[in-house]
């Protein structure tokens, strides 16, 4: 079956890690409706997730954006939906019981829809053994797949649209930055701050007032402006500016998808969080700084852990050692001085790190057309 071939798509999206799951999953329906011309319709509980992060969709019930049929998944689920050729659970939220039958009754019609359970991102190696495995469910005899985005070829990749690098790399920046009412002071190191609260911010703060080299600071309105505001003692909003020693901060607006790549593309260093952001950085080709979501038992560290052992593999162990403790302070709500000063110390290594890992991954398949030629496999 060609894969130009057209299918409908349905992908279920729960709200849980901020704007992570809507991000991920908004992205993935955009992709495939746009570049590879299917059929996607997106249910997502939270509506108004995804009018911040695309302010051209409506609080309602059913409209079209960006070539995307959008759905709300409400508790009632209507009983006479359709079920699309291949379906996604965005992150393994459960599908309507509702849903599942209809997924049953076109299995005995002879022609089951290709149910994937898109699974979070992770570096650890078991990843690569679990990537493509299947599961029957019990009652219905249906057959899922789960699938899960990665680093390596063996995984099923990351989102990467087509044009993504072509416009990283002729984004205007000076352009971009009077858009968002952001000038930039003069030799500054130009540094976005996105991430969740963290008391680790005030040494980081603290380091930025005395740098050696000046900092200029994007904040957009979220979590870590909270953060910020207390270890400063201020309440600052969006469009207000603070001073102090080397320290010129700027709080914009929450950006959009669109703006929110373009802000990753003209900063020098990046600080992001969760899954969403953390892989945009990747493409951005910057040297990045990443605070993953919290979870029980330290379960996050060695996710953590794993992904720093995969992207400094190439690298030497003063420039390794740096990062690592950066990272790890950073998300254990440590005091991060000494490490911010060591790393700006090795900034040129660090930026041709990242740079040669954008590269390293942009060899790879990207995640939709993963799934694209999932979706168009034989059945087994």
């Amino acid at each position: 079956m060609p894969a130009t071939e057209t299918k409908s798509w349905d992908i279920f999206c729960r709200v849980i890690d901020n704007y992570g799951d809507i991000g991920v999953c908004w992205r993935l329906a955009r992709q495939l409706a746009n570049e590879h011309h299917q059929q996607v319709r997106l249910w997502v509980d939270d509506v108004n997730s995804l009018i911040r992060i695309w302010p051209a969709a409506q609080d309602i019930e059913q409209q079209f954006c960006a070539g995307v049929e959008v759905r709300h998944w409400a508790d009632e689920f209507p009983t006479s939906i359709h079920v699309a050729q291949v379906v996604i659970e965005g992150f393994a939220c459960d599908i309507p019981a509702s849903y599942l039958q209809e997924m049953a009754a076109q299995k005995r019609a002879g022609h089951p829809p290709v149910w994937i359970n898109l699974e979070y991102l992770s570096a650890e190696k078991w990843v690569e053994d679990c990537h493509g495995m299947t599961s029957i469910h019990p009652a219905t005899g249906l057959r899922k797949v789960f699938f899960f985005p990665g680093f390596t070829p063996e995984t099923g990749g990351l989102l990467r649209e087509q044009d993504l690098l072509t416009n990283r790399d002729n984004v205007d920046k000076r352009l971009f930055l009077e858009q968002i009412g952001v000038q930039q002071k003069s030799d500054s190191l130009l540094i976005s701050l996105f991430a969740y609260e963290n008391p680790a911010i005030a040494s980081l703060l603290s380091a930025w007032i005395n740098s050696p080299t000046p900092i200029h600071c994007l904040v957009p309105h979220g979590k870590i402006l909270t953060s910020v505001n207390q270890a400063l003692g201020i309440s600052l909003q969006t469009g207000k500016q603070w001073h102090q020693g080397n320290l010129f901060l700027d709080v914009i607006p929450f950006l959009t998808q669109v703006e929110y790549d373009r802000s990753l593309w003209v900063c020098d260093i990046n600080f992001v969080r969760g899954e969403d952001s953390f892989v945009r950085a990747q493409w951005a080709g910057k040297p990045f700084v990443w605070h993953i979501y919290p979870q029980d038992e330290q379960a996050h560290i060695v996710k953590l852990d794993a992904f720093l052992d995969s992207f400094l593999a190439r690298d030497n162990n003063i420039f390794a050692d740096c990062l690592r403790n950066l990272w790890h302070h950073w998300n254990e709500f440590e005091d991060v001085k000494d490490d911010w000063a060591k790393a700006l110390e090795l900034l040129q290594p660090w930026q041709v790190a990242t740079g040669e890992w954008c590269e390293y991954l942009a060899r790879q398949a990207d995640l939709a057309a993963q799934l694209i030629a999932l979706a168009h496999r034989p059945a087994p």
